[in-house]
């Protein structure tokens, strides 16, 4: 039933930093590390005299070798330049940005000592001025990986900037430990333990400057790559990583009361829905843990797929990457002591301000009893990532295939990588994680798999090599099956789909979509949402362009209730569904 609808519907923007282009010279100052990342090198020069590269020796070294201990120590030093803020001293050699930086660094040489000279530390330095300091360096170390056919790289990234209430106070004591040095700190102790072992893909283990400020940083390193071609084939940012302790507030979504504890949970930030490689990402981590690492560790974790970006309104370092098309997402703990809103007036809690310490003295010995970055999370965190890294670094080709049904099946063609010993099929329904992942035996090129259900169904699709590695997922397709398209007439899709909210039930967000199988001429689109007494809760413009069209509503966290949803186009309701938030 279609009916006329009179509204005005305003576009509403997350508050989320966008970085401009006008840094100059950009350079890797290490000419070595650069060839690498471009994949002009020989790789028997970095050829470890025992090579270590099987999956299960590499996972299980990451989990025997990831450290809380050092993970500490690191801490205990970044804390000790008081102030690591963009714009703070960069020639003090106990104080500031640059203190910091040169210690990054040495820390990677003595790695790299440590393993033969295969890691290649380097500073990648651009010019900007952010906080009356002109020059920049962001702190890498560069692995060169034994294959060179693919040249792609992959790099874990965090940023080592950190600040008070004002952006560019200097002066202020900003240890700025839960954001970032939790994530500083992992990225060091990843490049003392994964550079032990062998990968097909170069891995950059690096560190930014100028998140704060902007995202400058990372998005040097993203026009870097650009000007010189170098291949990104996943991007891990890891931001406020190791607290456990909600604040008064929090970005949404997280945090459901002042002082909750939560240290066997990681939340998973990327952005789109459906075909997005960056959830593909996600989902690739979160597989590779429950597998590889999770039967074995003596305190599981949870590894949560989020429906945004970002929490709300804010940014990190994996989005310029993602918006120059590079796969990118961001490791972010459960809990977060504060939202950053330091200019509320009524802000009591730690993030952005000196109370971002790695803890407090209560009984004034002189010591620190009561840390605000538990180590053993972070040394958990630590693992996920790198154990993610690693089977990406080592794994083989991603094949492509076309999908069909057939007979109460999907049908499943491989069109490239073929020949693989097996494949991984993962099928999803109703959420952002895989309902199945199957295991098929290679040699066909064309598999089926049995429908479970009607609805919906999205499929991904990797290749997996003769040590049981898979690839990193494909694109995905999409079939939508009705009782009557299995096993008698088939399903003849609409011009224009509004289809369930995925996930749903919901907590604090969900991505609604439209799929468009046949182009329409139209003037206005926009997704209505109303409570069941029918009053309007939001309405977001959206663009209906060939394929799937999706938006995100973010209801926050610790809400609940049932909702209408529609699809409105030149004031017509052409659809609308249920959804449901559950907290």
């Amino acid at each position: 039933m279609f009916y006329k609808m009179r509204h005005i519907c305003i576009l509403l923007l997350a508050l989320i930093p966008v970085c401009g282009r006008s840094q100059t010279g950009i350079t890797c100052t290490d000419t070595v590390a650069a060839r690498v990342m471009m994949g002009a090198y020989d790789p028997a020069a970095y050829l470890a005299s025992v090579v270590i590269d099987h999956p299960d020796a590499i996972s299980a070294g990451i989990r025997n070798n990831v450290s809380p201990d050092s993970l500490h120590a690191y801490l205990d030093v970044l804390r000790s330049f008081r102030n690591r803020n963009t714009g703070s001293d960069t020639t003090s050699p106990t104080r500031g940005i640059g203190a910091a930086r040169r210690w990054i660094y040495t820390k990677f040489q003595q790695f790299s000592a440590a393993n033969e000279n295969r890691l290649r530390p380097s500073y990648l330095q651009f010019d900007k001025t952010l906080c009356s300091i002109t020059r920049h360096r962001n702190v890498l170390a560069v692995l060169p990986g034994s294959d060179t056919t693919d040249k792609a790289v992959i790099v874990i990234e965090a940023h080592m900037d950190s600040r008070c209430t004002d952006l560019c106070d200097t002066a202020c004591v900003a240890e700025g430990m839960e954001d970032n040095g939790s994530g500083t700190a992992l990225v060091i102790e990843l490049a003392r333990v994964m550079s032990r072992y062998s990968y097909k893909h170069t891995i950059v283990f690096m560190t930014t400057t100028s998140e704060e400020q902007g995202l400058d940083g990372a998005q040097a390193f993203v026009n870097y790559a650009q000007l010189h071609n170098i291949k990104i084939r996943a991007v891990m940012n890891n931001d406020v990583i190791g607290g456990i302790i909600c604040g008064h507030t929090s970005s949404p979504p997280g945090c459901p009361f002042f002082k909750h504890i939560d240290s066997t949970q990681v939340r998973l930030f990327s952005s789109g829905g459906f075909n997005s490689f960056h959830k593909g990402l996600s989902r690739f981590i979160k597989l590779e843990y429950k597998e590889m690492q999770r039967p074995f560790v003596s305190v599981p974790m949870t590894v949560s797929i989020m429906t945004p970006e970002d929490r709300t309104g804010r940014g990190g370092d994996h989005i310029p990457f993602r918006m120059a098309g590079f796969t990118a997402m961001r490791f972010t703990s459960a809990n977060e002591a504060g939202d950053a809103n330091v200019t509320s007036g009524t802000y009591e809690d730690r993030q952005h301000t000196s109370g971002d310490s790695l803890g407090a003295d209560t009984d004034l010995d002189g010591s620190l009893d009561e840390y605000f970055v538990d180590f053993n999370y972070l040394a958990r965190n630590t693992v996920i990532n790198a154990n993610a890294a690693a089977m990406a670094a080592i794994g083989p080709r991603t094949p492509n295939f076309t999908l069909t049904t057939t007979g109460g099946n999907l049908r499943i063609t491989l069109t490239a990588e073929t020949g693989y010993p097996q494949y991984r099929v993962g099928v999803r329904t109703t959420t952002f994680d895989w309902d199945s992942v199957y295991t098929l035996s290679g040699g066909p090129t064309v598999f089926d798999i049995p429908l479970s259900a009607t609805g919906n169904h999205i499929v991904s699709i990797a290749s997996v090599d003769d040590r049981g590695v898979e690839s990193l997922f494909s694109r995905e397709l999409q079939v939508v099956v009705t009782p009557a398209g299995v096993g008698s007439a088939p399903y003849i899709p609409r011009p224009i789909e509004l289809m369930q909210n995925k996930p749903n039930p919901a907590d604090e967000a969900t991505m609604i979509g439209v799929l468009v199988n046949n182009k329409v001429a139209y003037k206005d689109a926009y997704i209505s949402i109303r409570d069941l007494n029918g009053r309007e809760v939001q309405c977001t413009p959206i663009s209906l362009t060939e394929g799937m069209n999706e938006i995100i509503y973010d209801h926050g966290y610790n809400m609940s209730g049932t909702y209408m949803y529609s699809l409105v186009i030149d004031g017509r309701v052409i659809d609308s569904k249920r959804m449901v938030f559950a907290n």
